[in-house]
């Protein structure tokens, strides 16, 4: 049985800020734009629909705007693969395929994630998983919560986990002292991040804040108990129900990679794009965290930039340049300051597990020299995250990169995968809204 298909103007992959940018500005030129997300609703992570408290302003605004201008919304869906100027996309358990003239990757970034002894307990996250729990109804209301790892994501992540009822204990930023305030007093020339950061600082004036302070274990039998610190060169233990602990975001390229686009920088590469966000694939843009994570205020206006020229309105979108420019600028910050330093990388111990999927130890890798022989030697990278969690750890460590890319791009059924076959003829465009 053949697909169903779908044919439009311009395809955006991820509905966050900078998908609906994309979508936003192509759509208003005329462009028949098709939006495909793997989230229920659109949002993205960072503006993740709230189970008590609903849509964020801003995505509910871009929503009506997307619904006013006829923009399609294919929610639940997830890329598996591609050829040409086609997508295969596993929508709730369907095999859809999407033809498009041009393709915008906001594909955003997820979580970077170091092992250390009991990161593996229940009751321990990522900052931004535990983000998205809180918004999904995670009943947290009397918990006591400790965030810990770098970056402002901490605070946004406390702040989300006070809002929902837990008692935020402390928050442990590793990097030190001098370089968060240092980050702070640069924040001025950005200053709707600084009072985005003082009101987010405000509503948690009952939490300790320590910067130069790191996770050193989690302890428990069944689930966590309390965490180990480390702030300076003294540890102590602190009593806590939630470990909400994560060090920053990694782009999510594995699509672009299927696509052919060029990739820099490492350990965690990134889509190579120009100035109007075009990559080294021609009909191919990208914008946002998959060009290097850069806030939500860039990755909204890189949106903008590539939905415009993929509508080939490539002088509007180089209008956009000089704010582009601005914006990474205060990335180029972020990451400076908030560099991870080499103890990090070293806390897991040789029974730590390093790949959750398979429950593969630190120690099962000694040895091996690449992320291939990880696989067929311990099964490391081989579960339903595909290494994702383990591969990118491992890279962050100095172990070994990632190597290349594993198809489908996401596990999907079987009998799903089967109806990926010869196609007929794109029928004419017809609308799949949310």
């Amino acid at each position: 049985m053949a697909e169903p298909r779908l044919r439009c103007d311009v395809a955006v992959v991820g509905a966050g800020p900078a998908g609906l940018a994309a979508a936003r500005a192509a759509a208003a030129l005329g462009a028949a734009v098709l939006v495909l997300d793997a989230q229920p609703a659109v949002g993205g992570q960072v503006w993740r629909e709230d189970a008590l408290h609903g849509l964020p302003a801003r995505a509910a605004s871009a929503r009506s705007a997307l619904q006013a201008l006829g923009v399609r919304v294919l929610t639940q869906a997830e890329v598996v693969g591609c050829a040409g100027n086609r997508l295969f996309v596993h929508a709730a358990q369907a095999a859809v395929a999407i033809d498009y003239d041009a393709l915008v990757l906001a594909t955003g970034a997820r979580e970077l994630l170091l092992p250390f002894p009991g990161w593996t307990l229940p009751g321990v996250t990522g900052a931004g998983g535990a983000q998205a729990l809180a918004k999904q109804g995670w009943p947290l209301r009397g918990l006591r919560a400790v965030v810990a790892g770098s970056g402002p994501l901490l605070l946004a992540s406390a702040a989300t986990l006070r809002r929902h009822g837990a008692r935020v204990v402390s928050i442990h930023e590793q990097a030190p002292a001098a370089a968060v305030s240092g980050f702070a007093l640069g924040l001025w020339r950005w200053p709707g991040k600084a009072a985005q950061a003082l009101q987010l600082r405000a509503g948690l004036w009952r939490s300790r804040y320590l910067a130069g302070s790191h996770v050193l274990r989690a302890l428990g039998d069944e689930r966590l108990e309390a965490v180990e610190v480390r702030c300076g060169a003294r540890s102590r233990t602190i009593a806590c129900d939630l470990l909400a602990c994560g060090y920053g975001l990694v782009p999510n390229v594995e699509l672009a990679q299927a696509l052919g686009c060029a990739l820099d920088g490492a350990p965690h590469p990134q889509v190579r794009v120009d100035g109007l966000q075009r990559s080294s694939v021609d009909g191919v843009f990208a914008a946002g965290e998959a060009c290097g994570v850069g806030g939500v205020d860039c990755a909204a206006l890189e949106g903008r930039i590539a939905g415009l020229a993929a509508a080939g309105d490539a002088a509007g979108a180089g209008a956009l340049s000089p704010r582009r420019e601005r914006a990474r600028r205060f990335a180029a910050s972020l990451q400076r300051h908030f560099a991870l330093h080499d103890g990090l990388r070293r806390l897991a111990a040789p029974d730590t597990l390093v790949c959750r999927c398979e429950d593969v130890p630190l120690a099962a890798l000694d040895g091996c020299a690449g992320a291939r022989e990880a696989r067929l030697a311990a099964r490391c990278g081989m579960g339903a995250c595909q290494g994702r969690i383990c591969g990118t750890a491992l890279a962050e460590m100095g172990r070994f990169p990632r190597d290349g890319l594993r198809s489908p791009i996401f596990p999907v059924p079987l009998e799903v995968l089967a109806r990926f076959g010869d196609a007929p003829p794109p029928d004419p465009p017809i609308g799949v809204t949310t």
